[in-house]
């Protein structure tokens, strides 16, 4: 685990030196602050920044973090989602994974409602790219304006150049910071006018912030620098009034667990065929270490209970032993309908190779059993965190509230894993299906052809199946160290109280 952990790290010094040496220094020469910095100067002092998605673009031809940072942070004592441009990356224009990480905070900020900070410094779209780009960059506009329409507050920091797509986030954002002499915004930059309408013009006349304050309005304050520029943002975020709708932490004192903390980087393997006692991470996670389990003596392979993280009230749903069978699914079921009375946030943690196949799983009726697990997720209306603390396989992965369910936050372990099925089991199944290809039509089977093809498809398969892959496609919202996973948690619970957290008055119809 602490080799993966190196891994990672090295991966995200990587991500944080942008463009490289010479175009940070030559940002740097322009008196400018990198991203990181314009955040870390934003928030309040001492508070924590929750990255989001840093490991984006993985494994692509794009820069590895997709040019942009995202998180959540406390402004003036508002938590706040954050999107930083990197200018030092091609001038901070938008590739498709900047859109995908981008829009992934927009979505954050707006299941969670929570205020929208942009700093914005983008030459729009990467247009060599532009075919991949145009339809999911209106998805981000859209997105940007229906905060608005809810109410969520958005503000943007412009500090400098921000073209044609760029200038959009301005153009759609509730308030406006412009920097003196460096900001300049403007749908098409002088050459592009001078192509279309023949008009000549430069930047300051054409979209400069102090034209923007005086005559087209787009701005509404005027900073001196950037400095002032970020003073100016957190006055903006004091005066929202922001109130959280959520009922927030209960009125128990918060205590650390029990069990240490530094055992979670040990107690998961490396090697998923070797199970795990779930409940010895649950006791690192929990204040108090303090579990009340649900139902312990039945559907043993499921823990299910109530516990605090944070001071924050939470029902956790576990894997336990890998497998899902009808016991299992009808008590998460249950459970599920139960917390959602309750208006408690609900906890997946994975670890999870499906529900059980064969005859006799089958006559007992696992399809119905495991699609009323599914029908309770889908239709739970509680906020959903999810940990993915080991592999996360076919529907056991639909049926612990896996991305595509919609929940509020997932985080991953390095060892993670996410597949349809393990490399092997998939290998054979399509080794079995060649082979009877091959029978039924009176051919001889090539055996040599066969040990090619499953080593070919079992290193496909572990491949793309590995937390880093499925990180940088955007499957999660970040892999964590797992001795951070209770900050981690509790930060993202905190989050979700922003809104409300209420459970759902009914399902869909349950086929008994």
């Amino acid at each position: 685990m602490m080799e993966l952990l190196d891994q990672l790290d090295a991966l995200l010094e990587q991500s944080r030196a942008g463009g490289g040496e010479s175009k940070v220094a030559r940002h740097r020469k322009r008196g400018k602050l990198l991203p990181r910095e314009r955040i870390e100067q934003l928030l309040d002092r001492d508070s924590a920044f929750l990255e989001l998605s840093p490991f984006a673009a993985y494994g692509t031809d794009y820069e590895l973090g997709a040019s942009v940072v995202t998180g959540i942070g406390v402004v003036e004592g508002v938590e706040c989602v954050i999107i930083a441009t990197d200018p030092t990356i091609r001038g901070g224009t938008i590739n498709p994974f900047t859109g995908k990480r981008s829009t992934r905070a927009l979505e954050v900020a707006e299941t969670n409602r929570m205020p929208l900070v942009w700093m914005v410094e983008s030459g729009g779209a990467d247009l060599p790219k532009q075919a991949e780009i145009f339809i999911p960059g209106g998805d981000t506009f859209r997105r940007l304006t229906s905060l608005s329409r809810q109410g969520i507050p958005t503000v943007s920091i412009v500090f400098g150049n921000s073209t044609a797509g760029g200038a959009y986030i301005p153009g759609m954002c509730d308030w406006n910071v412009f920097i003196q002499e460096r900001s300049k915004v403007f749908l098409g930059g002088p050459p592009l006018v001078k192509m279309a309408t023949g008009e000549e013009s430069d930047d300051e006349s054409l979209g400069g912030a102090d034209m923007h304050a005086r005559t087209s309005g787009l701005a509404d304050y005027l900073a001196a620098d950037e400095p002032d520029a970020l003073r100016l943002g957190r006055q903006v975020v004091r005066r929202l009034n922001w109130r959280k709708a959520g009922p927030g932490p209960t009125r128990l004192p918060v205590r650390e667990p029990l069990a240490p903390i530094d055992d979670l980087a040990g107690i998961a393997s490396i090697d998923l065929k070797e199970p795990f006692d779930m409940r010895e991470v649950i006791a690192r996670i929990l204040d108090g270490s303090d579990y009340d389990e649900f139902k312990p003596l039945y559907g043993t392979s499921l823990t299910t209970g109530w516990g605090a993280i944070h001071g924050f009230p939470v029902g956790i749903i576990a894997n336990t032993q890998g497998i899902l069978f009808s016991e299992e699914a009808q008590k998460g079921t249950q459970f599920i309908q139960l917390t959602n009375r309750m208006d408690v946030p609900l906890l997946f943690i994975h670890n999870v190779t499906g529900f059980m196949v064969g005859k006799e799983y089958e006559q007992k009726g696992i399809i119905k059993h495991g699609a009323q697990m599914i029908n309770a997720v889908t239709n739970s209306t509680v906020p959903h965190l999810a940990l993915i603390a080991g592999g996360s396989y076919g529907a056991g992965n639909y049926g612990m509230s896996g991305r595509a369910y919609n929940p509020r936050f997932v985080f991953a372990w390095p060892n993670a894993k996410l597949a349809v099925m393990g490399p092997q089991q998939l290998a054979g199944v399509l080794s079995i299906v060649a082979r009877a290809a091959a029978e039924a039509k009176g051919k001889a089977y090539d055996e040599d052809f066969d040990a090619a093809m499953r080593k070919a498809v079992e290193e496909q398969i572990e491949r793309e199946s590995l937390a880093l892959a499925n990180s940088g496609l955007l499957y999660d919202d970040g892999i964590i160290d797992p001795r951070d996973t209770r900050t981690a948690l509790g930060l993202a619970l905190s989050a979700v109280h922003s809104g409300t957290v209420e459970g759902a008055d009914g399902y869909g119809v349950f086929r008994m």
